[in-house]
């Protein structure tokens, strides 16, 4: 952590300068990848799941017996937190749900506006050192309430092929509907394109690394919608 003591005007101006990179290093790494699932399907994941996360499961899915261990992993008190944070979340995001009246703007016209969920969105959820278990709960539990029929979620296994526990406890409380093995730019292809064992979507969201971000960038290109660019993490605290 950088640490600034009184900054001047020319200190601060640099220290709240944004990093910028492009991606002309890891273009052609991440258009390989989509086109290889795109034309390839199961083939290529387990490919690229063997190369990048040094594991290729037989099946990507995660069954229901992973999932029900999943939930006696997780300590008690952890339990009791993340269903708190599912009922605030819940809370604050069923506010939002709206029904307006219909409006006879004139004789004859009758106006009103409803909202339409997306039928199938795609959920990436990072995994590694720091598992985003929040991240599942602040995704899946607005697609539910917005009555997405399908939800899945893709997310990296650890060395031993397994998904952190409370990542998975987690998508089984907000309502995630399957929930596969797999990361980084081939799971975003894989939701894109679908294969033989992932369905696609029409929607994907969540944060990841370079590579998930920017093949999230090329689909959309090619026709599926993404929530947005995620940037790197920051924190920034004024003190005085």
């Amino acid at each position: 952590m950088k640490t600034l003591m009184y900054p001047g005007p020319a200190d601060l101006s640099a220290a709240l300068n944004r990093p910028s990179a492009g991606n002309a290093d890891i273009d052609d790494s991440v258009k390989e990848v989509l086109a290889r699932v795109r034309e390839e399907g199961d083939v290529a994941l387990r490919e690229f799941s063997q190369k990048f996360d040094e594991y290729a499961p037989a099946s990507f899915k995660v069954d229901e017996g992973s999932l029900h261990e999943a939930g006696k992993s997780v300590p008690v008190e952890l339990r009791e937190a993340m269903r708190e944070a599912l009922s605030n979340i819940t809370a604050f995001h069923s506010a939002q749900l709206y029904k307006t009246e219909p409006v006879f703007t004139t004789d004859g016209v009758k106006c009103w506006s409803r909202n339409v969920a997306i039928e199938k969105v795609g959920l990436y959820i990072p995994g590694g050192t720091a598992p985003l278990f929040s991240t599942v709960l602040m995704l899946a539990v607005p697609a539910r309430l917005a009555g997405c029929r399908e939800i899945i979620m893709c997310t990296p296994p650890g060395k031993d092929g397994r998904v952190n526990p409370l990542i998975l406890y987690a998508a089984s409380l907000a309502g995630v509907t399957d929930i596969y093995t797999i990361g980084g730019a081939q799971a975003i292809a894989a939701m894109a394109y679908g294969t033989e064992s992932i369905p696609s979507v029409y929607k994907i969201f969540g944060p990841g690394n370079r590579y998930v971000t920017r093949a999230k960038e090329l689909v959309q290109l090619q026709g599926t919608a993404i929530d947005m660019r995620a940037g790197p993490s920051e924190v920034l605290v004024i003190a005085d």
